[in-house]
C-alpha cells in the first residue's frame, strides 16, 4: 500500500515536471518553431498545425527526456520531420490531381512583405530542401550549427556545407533579379 501510494506520488511529480516544462517550451519557442513550419510549407495554417502536432507528440514521449536543455532540439526534429512528412503527402496528393496555381498569394501576405522579402522568400523556396532547412534554422531561427545540427540529425560539417551551397545559391539568384 505504501509503495503503490509512493509510485503514484513520484508518477504524479513527473507529470508536473513534464507539463512545467512543456509550458516554458511553448512559451519560448512556440513563435520561432511556427515560423520554422511556415518556411517550409508555404502556409501559415499548416505551420501552426505541425508544430500543435509536434507538441502533442512531445507531451506522450516527454517522459524520455533526461536532459531538458535537449528539448528544444528534440521539438525541432518533431517539427522538421511533421513538415517534411506533410510535403510528402502534398506531393503524393498533388500527382494524383494537380491544382490549377492560385493567381496571387494572400492580400494579408502581399501587404506585409516588401518586394525584397518576397525575392528572397521565392529564391529560398527554391533550394533543395536540405539547404532551405539549413538555412532557415540558422538566419530564421537563429540556432548555432550544432543546435542545426542536433535538429536535423546531421553532422555538424554537413549543416556548413548545406548553409555554405545554399547561401551560393541565393546570391546567385538574388545578384541575377538585380
Amino acid at each position: 500500500m505504501i509503495a503503490t501510494m509512493a509510485a503514484e506520488g513520484v508518477e504524479r511529480a513527473a507529470a508536473v515536471d513534464r507539463d512545467a516544462l512543456l509550458s516554458d517550451l511553448f512559451r519560448e519557442h512556440y513563435r520561432s518553431l511556427v515560423r520554422l513550419a511556415c518556411l517550409l510549407l508555404d502556409e501559415r495554417g499548416a505551420g501552426e498545425e505541425v508544430v500543435q502536432d509536434a507538441f502533442v507528440r512531445l507531451h506522450g514521449t516527454a517522459h524520455r527526456i533526461h536532459d531538458a536543455d535537449a528539448a528544444p532540439a528534440y521539438l525541432r526534429s518533431i517539427v522538421l520531420n511533421l513538415a517534411r512528412s506533410r510535403m510528402r503527402r502534398r506531393l503524393v496528393a498533388l500527382r494524383r490531381h494537380p491544382r490549377p496555381s492560385p493567381a496571387a498569394a494572400p492580400v494579408e501576405e502581399m501587404a506585409i512583405m516588401r518586394e525584397d522579402q518576397r525575392e528572397v522568400l521565392e529564391a529560398l523556396r527554391s533550394l533543395p530542401t536540405r539547404q532551405r532547412e539549413c538555412l532557415s534554422l540558422r538566419y530564421f531561427a537563429e540556432l548555432s550549427e550544432a543546435e542545426i545540427a542536433a535538429s536535423l540529425g546531421v553532422s555538424t560539417g554537413s549543416v556548413k556545407t548545406h548553409t555554405s551551397r545554399g547561401m551560393a545559391a541565393l546570391t546567385s539568384m538574388l545578384e541575377k533579379l538585380a
